[in-house]
């Protein structure tokens, strides 16, 4: 019998990289200078090499040695070149010359861009691989002020700087073809980036879009495509809404870390921060002023249908940002990885803040299964020196027992590795906390919104019932499937 064989066309069509520098270089209205530090002129290399560059390349250039860099763009202070100020700096610097030398009324349709990139590759001894800031300036449209700008952060993962170069070229292309060609789908443009890039050799752990034609875009869910797309493990966005690099947030800080579902934030999820803030920052160890609390929510702990929902994520973040807090998007379900990841940007001191049920749950062996050391290996990344946990207490349901450290039950194979991290002081008991807010659970109060009981409101932080109600949150989705009933 004949078989025919379904041809896998999805890469054909990919456009090459010399397709796509072709494109934007024969495009007569695109025109643009490249900026590039640290890494040699990989990006505008490709553009040159594809003809017809001359209609697109203003400038190329490369400011490699610190003082000619800092007569171009400025003194850094801090002696730091490999950051989004300094990126920054040059996208404004190069856009700016632009603006003064190129004439608008002989180019009426000229499309202006600034490509620049600050990069670190792998150093000698190869413990550090390398990293570097990578942004875009440009205009859709010769008579708008206001310029589209992205940003984003990149980490090599290759070993040899040659390659890193390679891909930070390629990585170059993509991210200028996508501005001008795919701006209006910017979810799809994060897939666009990784172009005839392997994702084992770059990943991407922030990105922030803005500009007239990224209005609509919410930085905080293009975060979440970050780690859906498996670009990073971890992704971190403040109050404001906009991305942070998890690096500059973290590195020597003093951590305090929240997991929960924060679904919604409630009265025990603020005790629980503010308890344990207070044993935290009266720590010998622990400096108040550089020390930094994030809540986190695990992507596990986002797909609580088994897909994602971005408008129940979003929801939940409204309301963290709206209290004013920094927000950890991870992968790591188990909380050893938590630490482990954290502990890749610090040695200072490290505090996470649970429940009795989620300190049971770490004392339980299957997690562990994967590990060739077991729980033995995974409690030697959690347990550190410089890590302790912060235990919030617990009321059994069935017999109004108050639960703590001190009565907690873990299985009996783990008793004695239990009194080992407990007698350590590893774990801490919050003794303050308020008895009058512990029936309160996240669970209970989603259910209350949804069926618009009474007696909700009371159980939530001050303002955010208000805020809840206002935008209709938790319930948006609700509302739509009613609205096409009728």
């Amino acid at each position: 019998m004949a078989s025919v064989l379904k041809r896998d066309t999805s890469f054909e069509n990919i456009p090459s990289i010399k397709a796509k520098t072709l494109r934007i270089n024969l495009n007569p209205d695109i025109y643009g200078t490249f900026a590039e530090i640290g890494a040699g002129q990989e990006t505008a290399r490709h553009f040159f090499r594809s003809g017809g560059a001359s209609g697109t390349i203003a400038k190329a250039m490369s400011a490699y040695d610190k003082d000619f860099s800092d007569a171009v763009y400025g003194i850094e202070t801090d002696g730091r070149y490999v950051t989004q100020s300094r990126l920054k700096k040059m996208l404004s610097h190069e856009m700016q010359l632009m603006e003064e030398r190129i004439s608008r009324e002989r180019h009426p349709d000229r499309l202006f861009f600034a490509y620049a990139n600050t990069v670190a590759t792998i150093d000698f001894s190869k413990r550090y691989k390398g990293h570097g800031w990578v942004g875009i300036r440009f205009q859709l449209d010769p008579h708008q002020k206001e310029f589209d700008e992205i940003v984003l952060h990149i980490r090599f993962k290759q070993n040899e700087a040659r390659l890193q170069q390679e891909t930070l070229g390629i990585l170059g292309v993509n991210l200028i073809y996508g501005a001008f060609y795919k701006y209006h789908k910017p979810r799809k443009m994060l897939k666009y980036l990784y172009d005839h890039i392997d994702k084992d050799t770059l990943e991407i752990d922030m990105i922030n879009f803005s500009g007239p034609n990224f209005k609509e875009v919410d930085n905080r869910l293009m975060s979440l495509q970050l780690i859906r797309n498996d670009m990073t493990d971890a992704v971190m966005f403040g109050p404001d809404g906009n991305n942070l690099l998890p690096a500059a947030i973290l590195y020597k800080k003093n951590i305090l870390a929240l997991r929960g579902s924060f679904r919604p934030v409630t009265k025990v999820n603020m005790d629980m921060f503010h308890k344990s803030y207070d044993i935290f920052i009266r720590d010998q160890a622990v400096d108040q002023d550089n020390t930094i609390v994030i809540f986190e929510i695990t992507l596990s702990n986002l797909k609580a249908s088994g897909e994602i929902d971005e408008q129940d994520f979003m929801d939940r973040a409204e309301l963290l940002c709206a209290l004013g807090h920094t927000v950890m998007i991870s992968k790591f379900q188990e909380y050893y990885k938590l630490v482990e990841y954290l502990n890749n940007y610090t040695k200072a001191k490290i505090g996470l803040t649970m429940g009795v049920n989620n300190l049971v749950d770490i004392f339980d062996e299957k997690y562990y299964r994967h590990l060739s050391g077991g729980i033995l290996e995974a409690f030697g990344k959690l347990f550190f020196k410089e890590l302790q946990v912060y235990l919030y207490p617990m009321k059994n349901p069935e017999t109004g027992q108050i639960m703590t450290s001190n009565n907690v039950k873990v299985h009996p194979r783990m008793k004695e590795l239990y009194k080992f991290f407990k007698y350590n002081g590893k774990v801490m008991d919050i003794i303050d906390y308020d008895p009058e807010i512990m029936h309160i659970f996240s669970r209970d109060v989603l259910k209350k919104i949804i069926n618009n009981e009474k007696g909700w409101e009371n159980m939530l932080p001050k303002g955010i019932a208000d805020t809840i109600k206002e935008k209709n949150l938790f319930t948006r989705k609700l509302l739509k499937n009613e609205d096409s009933k009728t």
